[in-house]
């Protein structure tokens, strides 16, 4: 089983909503046994909370459901729990690699790194914009799962 936590800062944005569409994308290619998928924040301001209404509105227009999922803050243990740690910014990355045990760091990859069809490197946090900023966010996560679900199946024979 390859685990896979995804993280943002709060967990009630990017990373749920990268949570819910990789399990789909996950699941359409029948790997649902062989991929286990989480996500969680670097900080603890949404504990227990759901998504972001607006990440659920926007997530849902696209047929996938948020509404189980609740926030976690990221621990140290994650890092030995999961192969791959997915930061969905450069700041979230940084926070990651904070706590990260020595030797374990090599877990930690941008999200974006996954997609070929884009020169960002980050996932835009959209809570405080306004407009289609959740839209794009789940522009950007599709693509990126892609992406991802293409390097396991490479790297890990699955």
């Amino acid at each position: 089983m390859i685990k896979v936590l995804f993280v943002c800062m709060g967990n009630i944005c990017r990373s749920p909503s990268a949570e819910g569409v990789f399990r789909d994308k996950v699941s359409a290619a029948g790997l649902s046994d062989k991929i286990h998928i989480d996500s969680a924040g670097t900080h603890a301001y949404h504990v227990g909370n759901p998504p972001d209404p607006r990440s659920q509105e926007a997530a849902i227009k696209r047929d996938y459901n948020l509404s189980a999922q609740r926030a976690r803050k990221v621990e140290v243990d994650d890092f030995d729990e999961f192969d791959y740690v997915i930061a969905m910014d450069m700041s979230n990355e940084d926070d990651l690699q904070a706590i990260c045990p020595a030797g374990l760091e090599d877990k930690i990859h941008l999200f974006l790194k996954f997609s070929d069809n884009t020169d960002r490197k980050e996932v835009p946090d959209p809570y405080y914009g306004a407009g289609n900023g959740f839209e794009i966010v789940l522009d950007l996560i599709e693509d990126a799962a892609d992406g991802l679900i293409a390097h396991l199946q490479k790297h890990h024979s699955i």
